[in-house]
């Protein structure tokens, strides 16, 4: 992964942790917020197509516990996300009246986006969790090698050599 697609996956991760809490940013700018966190979520999605579709091809020729899980998750993280989206359009009081449109639904609607956005969370969460060796790796490569850095487990204390 070079630093162009960790830019935007962090800039990506920390606008949503924005919107998610409408309380806030006012509901105007959360539902506004939510469309450019849908346009740099596609950008996340272009920039990450060539692992998708190794990783598919990969699962279907040899499938690999880790990878199918993974691609799991993430699909999982794809239809909530998807859920947030058009059950947010379609309870909107500020992007719909400002495109000049309505949506009817509003009860079935707004629990929907409330427990999918939800899920998204907790569904992030995991996604963050299940990389956080990986990132980690990919800062203190950043920073100059082994022995700098964060600790990447940390179930395990680092052992510095003696000087």
């Amino acid at each position: 992964m070079d630093r162009k697609r960790f830019v935007v996956d962090a800039i990506a991760l920390a606008v949503y942790l924005v919107v998610a809490n409408p309380a806030l940013t006012g509901i105007a700018v959360h539902e506004w917020l939510g469309l450019a966190v849908f346009v740099v979520f596609l950008a996340h999605a272009v920039q990450h197509a060539g692992w998708i579709a190794d990783t598919v091809s990969t699962a279907v020729k040899s499938p690999a516990p880790a990878r199918i899980a993974n691609l799991a998750l993430d699909a999982l993280i794809l239809v909530a996300f998807m859920v947030v989206t058009v059950s947010g359009l379609l309870v909107s009081g500020a992007v719909l009246p400002a495109l000049g449109l309505y949506a009817d639904g509003y009860y079935f609607w707004d629990p929907l986006h409330s427990i999918a956005a939800k899920a998204l969370l907790a569904l992030l969460l995991v996604h963050v969790v299940v990389h956080w060796k990986w990132l980690c790796n990919f800062a203190k490569q950043k920073k100059g090698g082994p022995g700098e850095g964060p600790r990447c487990d940390p179930g395990r204390a680092r052992v510095r050599p003696k000087r």
